[in-house]
């Protein structure tokens, strides 16, 4: 176990004023509005193995005939395809030989098996600062060299490379990031029930009543991925506590017994604990993965199992699965303002050197480069943090204006809390954060036993 100690110096959290939250999220808002018909908005666009073209070099490699690496990553399906891609790219300009390793959940865990069987992988995409912290902490993390460092000084916002950072020393290529403050919607539902885009909680669930009167079950969540249910926590805390608040819980310097936490648990509890407005009722959603949670949203004509799903970006690779398109039949609007201000949340991946060889860290520096990020970005499905990325390469009219509010925001952003957390807390299937959040879906009444829980599992896993 971590103490407290140690999550505050494994990584940086921006602060931010109400004025320069304000300010991202009216970028978001008016990013998002009057998106119109486009491309579709994920998948592979068409492609069949490997069709992107090559983008113009940015960025020096060397050369590395004979070397081969292995990547590991928990992404699976469409994401993986598409990052393979990225890696094909890195192999015809270096010629080393990559192969991708899939990982389980939690990766630390993964990690620590590959690691004792003497067979690391030569990098690994780290899902939460908190595991970065984790590994450097065990000794299995490597240093970036200073290519990948120039690499990362170039292209991203100081506050992408400090949460890559641990004990003052640059870590993480944060490769993918995520907004993770959006919600989706069927257009045909909104157009069927007379509803419109709402902009404060209020709002959002006069749209689900409405929603819900037309016919339709107002949300689909995705239960099974506890994750999902940390993230709707999240946006519902840090515009009704605020930023500051938003810090200090997720450092655990206030308790989750605290009564913000138990003011935003009554707020969910407002959808989470209304008849009918998650589909399939508590059961249904325990039972329904992300994936799934995004593609019934958009089947079934004007029938589909929910008018809404709530998540990031990313949502597009799923709804990519489906018919519909993204700017027409699926829209998007700003996670609505709970509090004062509306939340930006953001999430992402990071590249870590567990082997410290000159292929390695090539790679490092090549994923931390604007011709790496392009070629996934224009494949859909993908946002990067790298300022340097021509907003142009994104697929569609929808995540172009998605991508520039996130580089706008520059260090204005707050960092996915949960991944921030100790692993054991914030990241682990049927443990923790995401266990107690199911069983709060399950019982939305039980706001105090939920914050018990919470707090329990928390003090344990930050070690007081």
């Amino acid at each position: 176990m971590r103490t407290s100690s140690t999550i505050r110096t494994g990584r940086t959290v921006k602060r931010t004023t109400r004025a320069a939250a304000t300010l991202a999220v009216a970028a978001l808002a008016l990013s998002l509005t009057a998106c119109g018909d486009d491309d579709n908005g994920g998948g592979d666009n068409g492609d069949k193995g490997g069709g992107t073209k090559a983008p113009a070099s940015s960025v020096t490699l060397p050369k590395l005939d004979g070397e081969s690496l292995e990547v590991a990553a928990v992404w699976t399906g469409t994401e993986q395809k598409n990052f393979k891609q990225v890696l094909t790219e890195f192999e015809k300009r270096t010629g080393a030989e990559v192969t991708f390793v899939p990982a389980q959940d939690p990766i630390i865990n993964f990690l620590g098996s590959k690691i004792a069987g003497g067979a690391p992988p030569d990098v690994a995409m780290l899902p939460q600062p908190g595991a970065i912290k984790q590994a450097v902490d065990k000794g299995w993390a490597k240093p970036l060299g200073a290519e990948a460092t120039k690499e990362l000084g170039e292209n991203y916002s100081q506050g992408w490379q400090d949460i890559g950072k641990v004990g003052g020393k640059q870590y993480g290529v944060y490769y993918k990031a995520a907004n993770k403050s959006l919600i989706w919607y069927n257009a045909q539902v909104f157009e069927n029930a007379g509803a419109a885009e709402p902009k404060t909680w209020d709002e959002l669930l006069d749209t689900a009543q409405m929603v819900y009167d037309s016919g339709v079950a107002p949300f689909s969540v995705g239960g099974a991925d506890g994750w999902t249910l940390t993230d709707w926590f999240e946006n519902v805390y840090l515009s009704q506590a605020g930023p500051e608040k938003y810090d200090q819980l997720a450092k655990h310097e206030i308790k989750w017994t605290d009564p913000s936490v138990k003011e935003a648990l009554t707020t969910l509890a407002e959808i989470w604990g209304k008849k009918d407005f998650v589909a399939g009722g508590a059961s249904g959603a325990l039972q329904t993965e992300f994936p799934a949670s995004v593609t019934q949203t958009f089947t079934g004509g004007d029938q589909p199992k929910a008018g809404m799903v709530y998540e990031g970006d990313f949502v597009q690779v799923n709804i990519g699965e489906t018919k519909a398109k993204v700017g027409t039949d699926a829209k998007v609007f700003p996670f609505p303002a709970v509090g004062d201000t509306a939340p930006v949340v953001s999430g992402g991946d990071a590249a870590v050197v567990f082997k410290d060889s000159k292929a390695a860290q090539a790679l490092a520096t090549w994923l931390a480069s604007p011709d790496a990020a392009a070629i996934q970005a224009k494949l859909g499905g993908f946002l990067s943090p790298n300022k340097s990325v021509d907003a142009s390469v994104y697929p569609n009219e929808v995540q172009k204006k998605i991508a520039d509010a996130l580089i706008a925001a520059g260090d204005d952003f707050r960092f996915d809390m949960s991944d921030q957390a100790p692993q054991a807390f914030g990241g682990t299937p049927g443990k923790g954060e995401w266990k107690t959040l199911q069983d709060f879906l399950k019982n939305p009444k039980d706001v105090a036993g939920a914050q018990a829980k919470l707090e329990a599992d928390a003090a344990a896993a930050y070690g007081g």
